[in-house]
């Protein structure tokens, strides 16, 4: 199986690109300072002196990579969808043979993030501040869309067109609304809204998207 192609997050503002290992590993620490505030004090408690404090560094160093909040906000988010989709290629890779195996990847994928990575369950992809809040030509979920579309097309060798790029977007819209209120008052989730999820998702891809058997 082909390796997915990258993510257009290119639009992420920074003021220094990460060239450098030393550079890269200060913007990690910027952003894992942001993830950890957002679960103590929710996004509101980012702040630019709070995450120099958080991450032992100074308010000059934030302001050298990122112009403001909204931009490191950005992206962690953008950080969030690669580690999202590199969850999710492995399981796709692990799915057997039948159509539509690999779809409950995508959705333990997105349960695992929102459980275990910090700072996830409130920002996810950052549609909670702005639906298009990681590329403004696209909204986070039809990036995912296409993404998964262009998957797709790997599995079975065909050129995925816009339709069924369409009826993937649909589901995954389906999915981004249930699974936020899946965990919108549990943090370890309402498994009755998760298990509607499959079925209602994966009903509507097997009736709008007749993929071959493997």
């Amino acid at each position: 199986m082909n390796a997915p192609t990258a993510l257009a997050t290119d639009k992420v503002a920074m003021r220094t690109e990460p060239i450098q290992q030393r550079s890269s590993e200060r913007i990690t620490r910027l952003l894992d300072a942001a993830a950890s505030l957002i679960d103590d004090d929710g996004i509101d408690g980012v702040t630019t002196s709070a995450v120099a404090q958080r991450s032992s560094s100074s308010v000059g160093v934030v302001y050298r990579y990122f112009p403001n909040i909204q931009s490191l906000l950005r992206a962690l988010a953008a950080r969030n969808m690669e580690r999202y989709l590199e969850i999710v290629w492995k399981g796709v890779e692990a799915s057997g043979p039948e159509v539509w195996s690999s779809f409950d990847s995508t959705l333990d994928a997105f349960i695992t993030m929102t459980r275990s990575e910090p700072g996830f369950r409130a920002l996810r992809f950052g549609d909670v501040i702005d639906q298009r809040f990681i590329s403004p030509e696209l909204s986070n979920n039809a990036i995912l869309a296409r993404e998964f579309a262009a998957q797709i097309g790997r599995t079975y060798d065909f050129e995925p067109d816009e339709t069924l790029v369409f009826h993937v977007e649909v589901a995954v819209e389906i999915a981004s609304g249930l699974l936020y209120r899946a965990f919108q008052l549990d943090k370890r989730s309402d498994e009755r809204f998760i298990e509607t999820t499959r079925k209602l998702c994966g009903d509507y891809l097997r009736t709008h998207i007749p993929l071959p058997r493997s």
